[in-house]
């Protein structure tokens, strides 16, 4: 664990003596627990300087001395704010960044490395909440819940009773793409409803008895559906393309709760369109807040605003594992949630 500097030093003129915490832009937790924050922290809110960025961690003498960053790498991404080296650079006493979500991949891991900069996520904080909403995807789509609800709604129901027959979950093929702790906890789940699972990761995991599929096409070929729970790296980028959609096949299903990019969002859609897979469930897309207009009118897809992380007690427990993580840096205590991989 990088060594972090002792709660003396962060207080950066603050008469207060609270350690300095500097934020780029509010997360959402941040927002909300504001209160419980403010008791133990000074935030350093660049936001609200009024001055663009580049010149306000110029010109700040508490952002220069600033030595830890709390960010976030959701929804708050198009306001163009992702922890590069460049941004680094701008913060030279900077020892820690603290994300509140559980992908990194906004956030330069690797200049922070070399730098000596800590790094810690979300941690299990939100895992449950992913994996509830991943299955609730995947139900909604074979069983056509949004589409029935639209039908009722829109008065179909009394005009005609021909409402296209969806399919059971039971025995369906699943095949999860990233069995960390958010892929494990879907597993589990899909389990209980009598599914068949297996699944392809970076390396295979002894302790599961699922069928481990190194090749992700073929993976998908044996599958019914594919639930994407991977971080996005290099290497995921685009990974499911269309060569193994049509592997998935006509009635395939395909359910995004990781990030867009993992999926070509393009080549997708022409599946869809041309009926080479069956349907999709997604929670996250490769530009967000912004959905391809294509998938608005398809009663084979289920769309969600990237918000499978946001839950009241989900944000409860964030809080906690947040000013946790902060805490232990400022007291030179053990992080609860660093990451040690790029």
């Amino acid at each position: 664990m990088v060594q972090s500097v002792n709660k003396t030093e962060a207080v950066n003129g603050n008469s207060r003596g609270l350690p300095v915490v500097l934020v780029l832009r509010p997360p959402p937790v941040l927002t909300m627990f504001e209160d419980r924050f403010a008791e133990r922290f000074r935030i350093l809110k660049a936001y609200d300087s009024g001055l663009p960025l580049d010149q306000f961690l110029a010109s700040s003498p508490q952002a220069q001395s600033a030595t830890a960053l709390l960010c976030y790498g959701g929804i708050a991404i198009p306001d163009g704010i992702r922890i590069s080296g460049e941004i680094l650079r701008q913060l030279p006493s900077l020892k820690i960044v603290v994300s509140t979500s559980t992908g990194v991949n906004y956030i330069d891991v690797s200049e922070c490395r070399r730098l000596g900069i800590a790094v810690v996520n979300a941690g299990d904080s939100v895992s449950e909440d992913v994996a509830d909403m991943a299955v609730g995807l995947f139900i909604d789509v074979l069983r056509k819940i949004s589409a029935a609800d639209r039908y009722v709604r829109n008065g179909c129901w009394a005009a005609s009773r021909d409402f296209p027959l969806g399919y059971k979950l039971r025995d369906k093929r699943v095949g999860i793409v990233g069995l960390g702790k958010i892929g494990t906890r879907v597993a589990k789940r899909l389990e209980a409803f009598g599914c068949k699972i297996s699944y392809n990761s970076r390396k295979k995991k002894d302790a599961v008895s699922y069928h481990f599929y190194n090749d992700i096409s073929e993976l998908a070929a044996e599958s019914d559906a594919l639930i994407i729970c991977c971080n996005l790296n290099d290497q995921t980028r685009h990974m499911i393309d269309a060569k193994v959609l049509h592997a998935l096949g006509k009635h395939g299903v395909i359910v995004n709760v990781g990030r867009g990019e993992i999926v070509n969002e393009k080549e997708m859609i022409e599946c869809l369109v041309r009926g080479e897979i069956g349907g999709a469930g997604l929670e996250a897309f490769e530009d967000e807040p912004n959905v391809p207009q294509e998938l608005f009118g398809m009663e084979n897809v289920v769309l969600s605003p990237h918000n499978g992380i946001f839950t009241i007690e989900s944000l409860e427990s964030l809080c906690e594992v947040t000013i946790g993580n902060l805490e232990a840096f400022f007291t030179q205590k053990p992080l609860l949630s660093e990451i040690m991989e790029d």
